[in-house]
């Protein structure tokens, strides 16, 4: 049943229309198999347990359950019996509600003869034996409780145009003749995948059956999917006050621990405090981190940093390294500095961005690396002091800069020429 799931169908290829609606289709007829092979089962284990005697038993079990016809939920037996008491005003249940199964008073029609011969000997059965009917009851039953198609369609187109947005080649490339990082607005990321008819399919798809709105573009689709997959690249810009002060207290502990493992002494390092949902400035930054703070995203976003003329969020990858991550930063400034001749405020936060990474910088790559041509943590360490030296800023400033008041990141509407 699993390989008929949609995220199966997702995992396996291009989730199409077609393969999708065949996997349904297959979904639900092994499903109403397995009911019935259910029922045969709990009708069985009622003799094994001296609840029926052999005779009983061979009214109310099918004789060969290669020839079971499939049941649908609410056609079972005490289904049946449930419906009819609810028809008669003698029991109120949401069980058929909560359950989106149909209420039905009568056995099915469909079934051979004597399949429904079988299960009116259970009707019978439940409606004599108090035994019986104790147990044939919802309380007792399999419920069969599952999210809905549509639902795990929706999750799982999402999650292949996440993955297809997640593609390595998208998030590095050549620059100044060597391989390094790079951001993305969501802009441009549509825009990577121009001449990618299956991912304009499925987001197309994705807009249409379960966003209900067709005339999205593929930048307005993925504006939407990225919306709860990112967390910044800047403290300041995950945590509330409450979060920054518990921050400050883990960065110590891990110079501590640096120190540790730099002398060999053995130091008496508190445990720092777990964070809290009330420490995240979004919910969904809380979800990615966790009490411990440890990044589970699939993007990193950096609010107010696009470019003037593109106001659609810019993205970076959370599978690059930390060098990778200080790279991304470097060319940032770079290309707002010299391009865009962005001042020193609006330059800041990615500066204190680049600050704040770079002990991880120094502790993975402080050492001498032949493919890069030198030692990486000295190199974004000479580019920060200069930074600092070229706009008055000190180590404070950075460490200080907080968001304005309200600001949640420059978000404007992705556009698109290409239809989704």
């Amino acid at each position: 049943l699993a390989e008929r799931e949609p995220a199966a169908v997702a995992a396996a290829g291009v989730p199409s229309r077609e393969r999708l609606d065949a996997a349904r289709g297959e979904h639900e007829r092994i499903r109403r198999q397995m009911i019935a092979v259910q029922e045969e089962l709990d009708w069985t284990v009622y003799h094994s347990y001296s609840l029926l005697n052999d005779t009983e038993v061979a009214e109310v079990v099918a004789p060969d359950l290669d020839d079971l016809p499939e049941v649908k939920l609410g056609e079972r037996a005490f289904e049946i019996v449930l419906a009819r008491r609810v028809a008669a005003g003698e029991l109120e249940t949401a069980w058929f509600e909560r359950h989106r199964s149909t209420p039905i008073t009568d056995i099915p029609t469909h079934w051979p003869a004597w399949y429904r011969a079988i299960v009116q000997a259970r009707i019978d059965t439940i409606e004599k034996r108090r035994d019986i009917a104790l147990i044939e009851r919802p309380e007792c039953k399999r419920r069969w409780s599952t999210e809905t198609w549509e639902k795990k369609e929706s999750e799982a187109l999402r999650g292949w145009l996440l993955d297809r947005c997640e593609q390595r080649d998208l998030w590095f490339g050549l620059r100044d003749g060597f391989e390094q990082p790079r951001t993305l607005t969501v802009n441009q990321l549509a825009d990577a995948f121009r001449g990618d008819m299956d991912t304009h399919a499925v987001a197309e798809r994705y807009a249409i059956d379960h966003l209900g709105k067709p005339e999205l573009t593929l930048a307005q689709v993925l504006e939407r999917l990225v919306a709860d997959q990112h967390v910044p690249y800047l403290a300041a810009l995950r945590y509330k006050d409450p979060g920054l002060r518990k921050r400050a207290q883990w960065e110590d502990v891990w110079n501590q621990q640096r120190e540790e493992d730099r002398t060999g002494q053995k130091l008496d390092i508190p445990v720092p405090p777990k964070y809290t949902s009330g420490d995240f400035r979004k919910v969904s930054y809380w979800a990615h981190r966790g009490k411990l703070d440890v990044p589970k995203e699939r993007f990193i976003s950096y609010p107010d940093a696009s470019p003037d003329s593109d106001p659609s969020l810019l993205l970076g990858w959370a599978g690059w390294d930390h060098k990778d991550q200080a790279q991304a930063l470097v060319n940032i400034i770079n290309d707002r500095s010299f391009e865009a001749g962005w001042d020193a405020a609006r330059l800041t936060p990615l500066l204190a961005g680049l600050a704040e990474i770079m002990p991880w910088v120094k502790q993975w790559h402080g050492a001498e690396d032949e493919e890069w041509g030198g030692v990486p943590a000295d190199e974004y360490a000479a580019f920060l002091e200069e930074q600092h030296g070229k706009y008055q800023l000190t180590e404070r400033e950075l460490t200080s800069w907080r968001p304005e008041s309200g600001m949640r990141g420059r978000r404007g509407n992705a556009k698109d020429g290409q239809g989704a």
